[in-house]
């Protein structure tokens, strides 16, 4: 979520002064959005809540290392989100060193006519459907841009390894994408009707 630079001024130097308007006024203002961040890294409700206080936490403990001239409030919230819930979840989750895997484009390939059939709350389901390393990585890399280096220092793993988990995922979602659009004769409808 954006905020004008006058009004992200007066949220962070309320913050700085324990100001708890500000700080309640901030919290409000990122709640929904921050929460969604730790959810997509953690899909068990409680693990994203507690990385979505962890973060805001450490965000009103180093709201006074933010610069307004350097980067918007909301990337800079999104990214201590994005870091505390990898912490997380590297706690919850041992990766493993696997041999990396040769891929061939071509087999992530999905059909237009299924992707057409299906919503993003499915490809969403589909995603949460992976094991937690492979999601991880997936939403590091797909979702927030991340390169294989620096997914490797986030995670403990190497590059190899960071690449197996993404063509592992795009496999597995490839797999099961094709799957829920074969068993959709025609476009779902997301409305209730009125009786």
């Amino acid at each position: 979520m954006n905020v004008s630079k006058r009004q992200a001024e007066k949220l962070v130097s309320g913050c700085i002064n324990n100001d708890r308007k500000a700080q309640e006024a901030l919290y409000k203002l990122f709640h929904a959005d921050m929460l969604r961040v730790c959810y997509s890294y953690l899909p068990e409700k409680e693990l994203a809540k507690e990385a979505f206080n962890m973060g805001f936490l450490k965000v009103f403990q180093s709201i006074q290392n933010f610069d307004i001239e350097k980067g918007e409030l909301g990337g800079w919230i999104r990214k201590i989100m994005i870091y505390t819930s990898i912490d997380l979840c590297r706690k919850e989750l041992k990766f493993n060193t696997l041999a990396s895997l040769e891929t061939d484009d071509e087999s992530f390939f999905i059909s237009p006519s299924v992707l057409e059939k299906l919503y993003f709350e499915d490809i969403l389901l589909n995603i949460r459907t992976l094991p937690r390393a492979t999601q991880t990585v997936f939403n590091l890399s797909v979702l927030d841009g991340f390169t294989h280096k620096e997914i490797g220092e986030q995670l403990g793993i190497s590059e190899g390894t960071s690449r197996w988990h993404l063509a592992e995922a795009k496999r597995k979602l490839r797999e099961l994408l094709e799957e829920t659009g074969k068993n959709t004769d025609q476009p779902k409808e997301r409305s209730d009707k009125a009786k």
